[in-house]
């Protein structure tokens, strides 16, 4: 978003105030409060645990806005739809030295700070204007964690109580907070994020020993407990208040240290298994100026990044476990094949699979075919046989797809599947990042 509207937006009413909030109008400096927007929207570029999925609020005449279903900050939703979030840092000072943040205390960044008040109203200014759809709001750690908790549970709250803001909230959940506090967030956050920042302790150690991925896992616990306790409440004669009802996240930086991508998706699956997260985020490490001698000189390939994210769509929907997509000899994804094609290339005696006989889970392990595709599938032959013709028109990628499957009228046997070259094929086909 381009700060420079910001003049207009705190300029317009007249009395050099903030125009459209209800109740005393404080006087502002438009310059000084663009400035401190151009330093902390940067700085809060580096958080991309942020998602407006999951969580559904309807207008109502008592209050302002709304939030649907869709992904927000610059986001693409479904329908082409691309909607924004106003992500900012409550403020980029911060107690601790964390090697890999731009943000840490030896740094040389500007410092700036937001007030709990220019949140709020930056806040409303931005959504009346239909630039928004919501808040994202991190912070560097001042004073301590409890502090910086109160201070972004407190913005949740006025904007939720003092101005019935119904847009999206997404706050981070700072690790060591008190569970109070915490709990406190999530009435009026729809996604809180705890983020562990390295997968594995010793990363930590090395980069950032004053923090605990323990730490931030006891507020995952906490956050956890919040959503187990709303959702047993529901049903009951008084309404239960609602907690996180988009549920939590939680990012990790990929390439900052040597640790490989099967200890990173091994962190990942643990903590949807005992958190019950909705995401995990992977953010590529970003060179830093002045950075530490034990970081790499280079950011390493956004396509680690992406194949992440597919190995984590098939261990959260596609059943695959971490020991399949990156077994113990090979524990680095491949860059030039997609996990699930990978997969399917080292496991060529679970093919082809007959569409018209197999199981839907055997269905979505197929390359070229997703999970609504699957069911779309199983469905189908519930009526006729399923020929080549009818997969065509599900738009699936025939040539990724022919070597794998047995229709009514097409049987590959093994010549197809036997071909040395049959990978570097397919992966050709696989390089436009489609996702399965």
């Amino acid at each position: 978003m381009d700060v420079s509207v910001l003049f207009g937006m705190l300029s317009g009413g007249g009395s050099g105030g903030v125009v459209g909030v209800s109740g005393p109008r404080p006087a502002v400096d438009p310059g000084r409060i663009r400035l401190k927007l151009a330093v902390l929207a940067d700085a809060a570029k580096y958080d991309a645990s942020c998602a407006s999925s999951g969580v559904r609020r309807r207008g109502r005449d008592d209050g302002l806005g709304s939030a649907n279903g869709s992904g927000i900050c610059h986001s693409y939703t479904p329908d082409g739809r691309c909607v924004s979030l106003l992500k900012i840092l409550l403020t980029n000072f911060c107690i601790y030295d964390c090697q890999y943040c731009i943000n840490r205390v030896s740094s040389d960044v500007r410092r700036e700070r937001f007030s709990i008040e220019e949140v709020v109203q930056l806040t409303l200014e931005f959504y009346r204007r239909n630039y928004i759809e919501g808040l994202f709001l991190s912070s560097g750690i001042i004073q301590s964690p409890d502090y910086t908790m109160e201070q972004l549970a407190e913005v949740a709250r006025r904007l939720r109580v003092e101005h019935k803001f119904r847009g999206y909230i997404h706050l981070k959940a700072v690790p060591r907070a008190s569970p109070e506090l915490l709990a406190t967030a999530g009435r009026w956050a729809d996604r809180l994020s705890a983020n562990i920042e390295m997968p594995l302790q010793a990363d930590l150690d090395r980069l950032a020993p004053e923090k605990r991925i323990a730490h931030a896992e006891t507020a995952m616990s906490s956050i956890r407990l919040g959503i187990d306790e709303h959702k047993g409440a529901k049903g009951l004669a008084a309404p239960a208040p609602a907690f996180a009802p988009a549920g939590q996240s939680t990012q990790m930086i990929v390439g900052a240290t040597a640790t490989p991508d099967r200890d990173i998706l091994a962190t990942a699956s643990r903590l949807y298994r005992q958190h019950k997260l909705r995401r995990v985020y992977y953010t590529a490490f970003s060179p830093i100026p002045h950075g530490d001698g034990r970081l790499p000189p280079q950011a390493p390939p956004l396509l680690r990044e992406h194949r992440l994210y597919q190995s984590d769509w098939l261990l959260r929907f596609y059943g695959f476990d971490v020991e399949e997509l990156v077994p113990r000899n090979s524990p680095q994804l491949s860059l030039e094949t997609d996990p699930k094609l990978a997969w399917a290339l080292a496991h060529r005696e679970f093919f082809p699979v007959d569409l018209n006989r197999a199981a839907p889970w055997r269905l979505m392990r197929i390359p070229g075919v997703g999970k609504r595709t699957a069911e779309r599938l199983a469905q189908l032959r519930r009526h006729h046989a399923i020929r080549l013709d009818d997969v065509r028109r599900l738009s699936v990628p025939m040539r990724k797809v022919r070597p794998w499957i047995v229709t009514a009228d097409w049987n590959p046997a093994t010549r197809l599947l036997d071909r040395e070259d049959l990978g570097s094929q397919l992966a050709m086909l696989s390089r436009q990042l489609e996702l399965f």
